[in-house]
């Protein structure tokens, strides 16, 4: 029995919506889409988030099978040919194009990256290449309903533990003002120039220019505070570069410096890393930075297209990047883009 009797009228109509529509090639579910929407909607007033924002942000709702799809087509393992190359990874995205537009960036918002700088230890063009990656410098940040898409992807169930997190954080910033047609983002629920999830938002999103607002949407100087934010707290050391190119003896013996290490998460990523070994032990192995960096650094040795191909040495500091999004092949562009910014 259903006690409360606005669950059980917003039940009502909701299902008979889920009747016409076509849903049939929607995975099936423990509930229909219009009931997992009223048990969204009590949790979100239990939250404390208004009846307003409730209202304007569930209105009209309707699962999108896009979403669904877009969801289950992640990419997996990799295959037995082993994994892409990195080097074209990188001639794609960190391109000429790419580079005019970090360095316009750079020179024309100097005063608000170096204050994001200062305040949180973060170099610039750190902070710049992560805007050029996540949204090509504020021109792309996608057009999904965020309410639509993390409600299905909550619904549909396979994560449902997360994106229905998500789905009531993205409420809460929804109460501090925001727009429904503002919160539009990506297929899987990240907005604004940092693209950062709901719940990283409310979490981490900095007011850069002092005016009691953190707006990641139209506002450089709280997107630049947010993404220097993000990095100070996943551990990001100032000073310390992500990495330097090195070079690699012929013959070098990788399985004598092969990682024993398994990672919990990300596992892909991180078995393509060396065990962790001073500059100066690298040194000492023929291992050769072609950069200045102290001796005592801490670094792990990375030549992910194999010998002969160019490598290098990586700081905690990419692992920092790592957190921001847990690819290879996204933090060595960063990485690379973020050098070219700045030369």
């Amino acid at each position: 029995m259903i006690k409360n009797p606005l669950i059980a009228a917003g039940a009502a109509i909701t299902a008979f919506a889920t009747l016409i529509l076509p849903t049939s090639t929607l995975s099936a579910q423990d509930m229909s889409y219009g009931a997992y929407i009223q048990v969204l909607k009590q949790k979100a007033r239990a939250q404390g988030v208004s009846e307003g924002t409730i209202a304007r942000m569930t209105d009209g709702l309707t699962p999108n099978q896009r979403v669904i799809t877009l969801d289950k087509g992640q990419p997996g393992s990799p295959t037995r040919r082993g994994f892409p190359s990195v080097a074209r990874y990188i001639s794609k995205h960190v391109n000429s194009v790419r580079i005019r537009g970090g360095r316009s960036v750079y020179n024309a918002e100097r005063a608000s990256l170096s204050r994001a700088s200062r305040d949180y230890g973060v170099p610039p063009e750190i902070i710049v290449a992560i805007f050029g990656h996540e949204t090509s410098y504020g021109n792309i940040r996608g057009n999904f309903d965020l309410s639509r898409s993390l409600s299905t992807l909550a619904w549909e169930g396979r994560r449902r533990e997360l994106f229905e997190g998500e789905f009531l954080a993205l409420l809460k910033v929804a109460d501090k003002g925001y727009s429904r047609s503002t919160l539009v983002g990506s297929w899987a629920g990240a907005f604004g120039n940092p693209q950062f999830l709901p719940s990283v938002y409310l979490r981490l999103a900095a007011d850069g220019d002092g005016d009691g607002r953190a707006n990641i949407f139209n506002n450089r100087a709280d997107t630049f505070a947010s993404i220097a934010n993000y990095f100070r707290d996943a551990g990001w050391r100032t000073g310390l570069p992500w990495g330097v190119r090195t070079s690699v003896p012929a013959g070098f013996n990788w399985g004598a410096v092969k990682t024993k290490l398994r990672s919990p998460v990300c596992s892909r990523v991180h078995e393509r890393h060396s065990q962790w070994k001073t500059v100066r032990e690298w040194r000492q192995l023929g291992v050769q930075p072609q950069r200045v960096i102290g001796d005592d650094v801490m670094t792990s040795l990375f030549q992910p297209d194999g010998p002969g191909t160019k490598a290098w040495l990586l700081t905690t500091n990419y692992r920092v990047i790592l957190e921001y999004n847990c690819s290879n092949y996204y933090a060595m562009s960063v990485g690379l883009l973020a050098d070219e910014i700045a030369r």
